[in-house]
């Protein structure tokens, strides 16, 4: 089983410490997972009560407003290559204080129960993750509502499957890559082109398989505005099943017009590349609904995997959303000042409904996560990260440091701007400044079960705003500070205030973190 350590850290959490989620990554030899993304509106899902579009931040091109009783149901048909178990992510609102339950009924037997809770308002839109059972082949899954409330509004599912890495790729409708293609050549497995003259070629719901190498680059390779998928049929960029190819941008000098791989188009599912040493981002997003799943985006010279509108003068309506970046690592990215270089970044002119899982952010010279807004811009829109890793931000893999980097796990705002994110169930450990920290954004953000333990300043740093903390454990902070918490925490919380708490177990140790063969994050403390 792949195993992934940290150097020893002074740790406070029993040993052995399961994370429910799925994690995998390219190179992993554990089941691999498929994600894709399946809109409430399209068919084959099913809305029993009306699409609407009245109600702002949603996807695609509304979503289900399902009738109010308990036949009020949402279904959707999910295609899952192989047996096993899937990981649903239902994005919904409900502009209610009152939560609304419903059975999760798979292949017509109930798997699993959701309780959706309030959202405040029909705009707040948020997501429920949970695991249930699915066959080879296509399931349906069905969201039937056990009060005569019904459902909130949905807005679309996220499912993630296994395919076991064995699922072929298909004969049709599909051009194939290599480090040795040829611009003329056909595109064939056995007559190989390259990936621009692929991304040119391509139509809408192809897909373009990268054979397994290193493919060296010298200058930025884009899929421009204009080259969409759909909603239903996106278009994909994968690595060849079993095979992990590496765009590799070495050539290139740090400039911010050196990017490595940048995405303008939308509607794209980019799956299993590793993307290193570009001169600015390796992977940069500029475009909307697009899945970037498996990625690794390593030793790029500023932030790893970048949202951000496409031109200084693309409109607020069109900054980039509705983005999941998922099972994603981004590690060792480096500027020569060591101040910009970050793991993930949405932020300065990105939309609504982006959402990091599942991802890990370690050993970058600045932050695992920034979520900076000017305030000569607009606000960017609320970004959702869950069920993920940021650890040893600040110090590199070879132990160097430079700079004046923030070095912080989860950098939330910037210059007093609210913007109501959602962080959940999530690590911050060992990062070179706060695990999580507010960064001056004042607004009402949910901070709910996650865990802190060792950053060098504070674990949570939350000095201004109506934030919301519940079921959060923190355990010691490096140099002994305090924890800072403005906002509503109640004593679901278990916050650093100069002594162990009632979960936590003082010893020394080290973190790692692992894949169990279901494909889980296994992430421990003390071996």
């Amino acid at each position: 089983m792949p195993r992934r350590s940290v150097r020893p850290v002074t740790a406070c959490l029993g040993a052995g410490v399961l994370v429910s989620t799925l994690v995998v990554l390219t190179g992993a030899t554990t089941a691999q997972a498929a994600t894709a993304r399946y809109e409430a509106e399209s068919s084959p899902a099913v809305c029993t009560g009306t699409i609407d579009s009245d109600w702002t931040g949603y996807s695609g091109s509304g979503f289900c407003n399902g009738t109010n009783s308990t036949s009020g149901y949402a279904q959707f048909t999910v295609t899952a290559p192989a047996s096993g178990t899937a990981t649903l992510a239902i994005r919904f609102a409900n502009g209610t204080t009152t939560a609304r339950p419903a059975n999760v009924v798979v292949n017509g037997s109930t798997a699993t129960t959701a309780s959706f809770e309030g959202t405040s308002t029909w705009t707040g839109w948020t997501t429920k993750t949970l695991t249930v059972p699915v066959v080879s082949g296509s399931n349906t899954i069905r969201l039937t509502p056990t009060t005569a409330a019904g459902l909130p509004n949905v807005d679309y599912l996220d499912a993630t499957t296994p395919d076991g890495g064995t699922t072929p790729p298909p004969s049709a409708s599909a051009l194939y890559v290599a480090p040795n293609g040829t611009d003329s050549a056909a595109g064939t497995i056995s007559a190989p082109t390259t990936l621009t003259s692929a991304i040119g070629r391509i139509t809408a719901g192809g897909t373009i398989y990268l054979r397994g190498g290193t493919y060296n680059h010298s200058s930025t390779v884009t899929i421009p505005a204009g080259n969409n998928g759909t909603s239903s049929a996106r278009t994909t960029l994968s690595a060849y099943p079993g095979e992990t190819p590496v765009l590799n941008f070495s050539a290139q000098s740090e400039s911010s017009s050196n990017r490595g791989l940048q995405v303008m188009g939308s509607y794209w599912h980019v799956k299993g590349l590793v993307v290193e040493r570009a001169g600015d981002n390796g992977i940069f997003v500029g475009g909307s609904n697009n899945v970037f799943e498996r990625t690794v985006t390593r030793f790029n010279r500023d932030t790893g995997l970048q949202l951000g509108r496409a031109t200084s003068s693309t409109p607020t309506a069109q900054w980039p959303s509705n983005n999941l970046i998922v099972s994603a690592e981004s590690h060792d990215n480096a500027d020569s000042d060591g101040e910009d270089a970050d793991g993930f970044a949405a932020k300065l002119t990105t939309g609504p409904g982006n959402v990091f899982r599942y991802a890990v952010a370690h050993n970058n010279i600045d932050d695992g996560w920034d979520l900076y807004t000017y305030s000569d811009y607009d606000p960017i829109g609320a970004v959702t990260i869950e069920d993920s890793l940021s650890y040893e931000n600040g110090t590199l893999s070879d132990g160097s440091q430079a700079g004046n980097g923030d070095r912080n796990g989860y950098k939330l705002g910037g210059e007093d701007v609210p913007v109501n994110h959602v962080v959940r169930r999530s690590f911050a450990v060992d990062n070179g400044k706060h695990g999580f920290t507010y960064n001056s954004n004042p607004g009402s953000m949910t901070i709910s079960n996650n865990v802190s333990i060792d950053n060098t300043e504070r674990n949570f740093n939350f000095d201004a705003g109506t934030s919301v903390f519940r079921d959060n454990t923190s355990c010691r902070s490096g140099s002994g500070t305090n924890d800072r918490i403005i906002g509503d925490s109640d004593s679901s919380n278990q916050f650093w205030s100069g002594t162990n708490g009632s979960r936590c177990a003082s010893y020394s140790g080290a973190l790692g973190w692992s894949f169990a063969s279901d494909g889980r994050l296994v992430v421990t403390f003390g071996g």
